[in-house]
């Protein structure tokens, strides 16, 4: 039997956007600081936080099963102003695959006193490591916990 996407377990569709990167390896350059350059970007409209899409892309990687639905392809210079999450999957020739998850606030702020828009005061990074790493870190969507996600105090 095929194994499924943990988001396909999920009743409830969230729209939490995100950007999926992908980068070369390179000496020198950090896993926790976005790279100069990247090859390759989807937009992910839904379900972009790390218990679903992060574990959707580090299974996908540890088991070799197919994720897409929803992404959309992009060029790699679009940028976005509604995105919660950017991931990078870092990979080059003999070199295992690493991820970096950053939560993102694209969105600027408004001053209505001054009339400007404020620069997002979020951009951090709150991973860096291998699938496995991540799978462990955001744990189960099996477990009861991760039904609670998002819903109110009746469950």
């Amino acid at each position: 039997m095929e194994e499924e996407l943990l988001t396909n377990y999920k009743n409830i569709i969230m729209s939490t956007r995100a950007q999926v990167r992908f980068a070369t390896r390179e000496d020198g350059v950090s896993f926790s600081e976005h790279p100069d350059k990247i090859h390759a970007q989807f937009y992910v409209h839904s379900d972009g936080y790390p218990e679903g899409l992060g574990l959707d892309i580090a299974k996908s990687i540890t088991d070799n099963i197919s994720v897409g639905f929803g992404w959309e392809i992009e060029h790699v210079q679009t940028l976005h102003g509604d995105l919660e999450y950017i991931y990078y999957i870092w990979s080059d020739y003999d070199k295992e695959t690493w991820i970096s998850i950053f939560e993102d606030n694209s969105f600027p702020g408004y001053c209505e006193e001054c009339d400007q828009l404020l620069p997002s005061k979020l951009d951090k990074c709150i991973f860096v490591g291998k699938p496995e790493q991540l799978i462990t870190k955001y744990g189960s969507q099996l477990e009861e916990s991760y039904y609670k996600l998002n819903t109110n105090e009746d469950g």
